[in-house]
């Protein structure tokens, strides 16, 4: 890993090398980093410009230290960032001599012979008076050496690159893609306790299915029974409306529960969530496992208490068994043989508590007189009727007078 100089003396140490290898091969030639502008903008009149004109995530390492820091938010390692640089190598010099092509000819064999950036080729270059403000860069000391490779352009390839130099001539021209400089921020990761003891646990993958949920429709208080496959695990619970519910029964095809007069009525859904025992015996330690599919079904409002008369134009009270939320739907359900009624009930205002177990419904001054079987309506759940023996409903009723 290296510091925020890592780019700059990768690129100091390139031309160091190269300055070394074609001024003794060309006399006079020298190794700039400049922008590649025409001659008299900085670059040598005889040598090599080096210009870094691209940077690109390593595709091998780019996601390598992930995750970086842990569920607290403390740094678990330091980041860092993977990168290649990509240099543009532009040739100078008299071209009725070929003063350009040998230059490239001696920087072109010297990276072949020598593609990769030495530990002590680097350590000459921070301690070298002229790149004083490298002095504290640590390239040295990273694992992987920098090396350098080739790049193989076409011509089509090569002029757009050229086109982002505006109004510069084309000189002749190579590039090479430095690989991999790592960047790390220097921060002190948080260290973590020694393992003081390990457990290897394997397990197949067998994730749990819901086939069916029965009955369909259900009230509080009443046992429902979840058919799949895969059911059972080390610990296994089930997720109804958000909250976890121990089941009575487990096995791998069928869990039987009882549902809590605590869960609110309407449209829910029932989902098996198991989780791995990773301790020892009579020390249990749960671990995230495997989650099945939802499957829905209908929880009944079931009425607690109502009046059996009721005047119209005056407030009908009922309670319920289970509570119902604040933004919960509610309504009244009046039936009989000629009249059908839905009395909504008013919105709640705000002050009220989130949840309730007993609700006022007006009862409006036009309806009919009359004897009327009784239901209300949350959230598209409708509480459940009673049957004589002729199998005909009979209550819960209520008289309007």
């Amino acid at each position: 890993m290296s510091n925020f100089l890592a780019i700059a003396t990768v690129t100091a140490t390139l031309q160091r090398f190269l300055q070394s290898v074609v001024g003794v091969d060309v006399p006079g030639a020298k190794a700039n980093t400049v922008r590649p502008d025409a001659p008299g903008g900085g670059v040598p009149e005889i040598g090599v410009n080096i210009f870094l004109y691209q940077i690109a995530p390593n595709a091998a390492l780019r996601n390598a230290d992930l995750p970086t820091r842990n569920a607290a938010g403390h740094a678990g390692q330091r980041p860092a960032a993977a990168l290649d640089l990509h240099y543009l190598l532009t040739f100078y010099g008299n071209d009725s001599q070929l003063e350009p092509q040998r230059v490239l000819g001696s920087a072109v064999r010297s990276l072949h012979t020598q593609p990769l950036l030495t530990r002590q080729m680097i350590r000459d270059t921070v301690t070298d008076p002229a790149y004083a403000y490298l002095a504290t860069s640590n390239l040295a000391d990273a694992v992987d050496p920098v090396r350098f490779t080739p790049l193989s352009f076409s011509l089509e390839e090569l002029s757009k690159l050229w086109s982002v130099l505006f109004q510069t001539p084309y000189a002749l021209s190579t590039a090479y893609r430095a690989s991999v400089v790592l960047i790390e921020e220097e921060l002190s990761p948080v260290v973590p306790l020694p393992v003081r003891q390990r457990h290897v646990f394997v397990v197949p993958f067998q994730s749990p299915f819901i086939e069916k949920v029965d009955p369909q429709i259900v009230a509080a208080g009443a046992a429902l029974t979840i058919h799949g496959q895969n059911l059972r695990g080390d610990v296994t619970h089930v997720q109804i409306g958000g909250a976890p519910i121990a089941p009575t029964n487990v096995t791998s095809q069928q869990i039987t529960l009882t549902l809590p007069l605590t869960l609110p009525p309407g449209v829910l859904t029932a989902q098996v969530v198991q989780q791995f025992d990773f301790g020892k015996p009579g020390q249990p330690k749960p671990h995230p496992g495997f989650e099945s599919n939802v499957a829905p079904f209908i929880l009944q409002p079931t009425i607690q208490s109502a009046s059996s008369n009721a005047a119209r134009g005056a407030v009908f009270t009922i309670t319920f068994v289970t509570p119902i939320g604040r933004e919960q739907s509610v309504a009244l359900l009046l039936n009989n043989d000629a009249n059908n009624y839905v009395i909504p009930l008013a919105t709640r205002p705000p002050t009220d508590p989130p949840t309730a177990t007993s609700f006022d419904f007006a009862i409006p001054t036009t309806i009919a007189t009359g004897t009327f079987l009784l239901r209300v309506r949350v959230d598209g759940a409708e509480s459940a009727l009673t049957l004589d023996a002729n199998k005909n409903y009979n209550g819960p009723t209520v008289t309007i007078t």
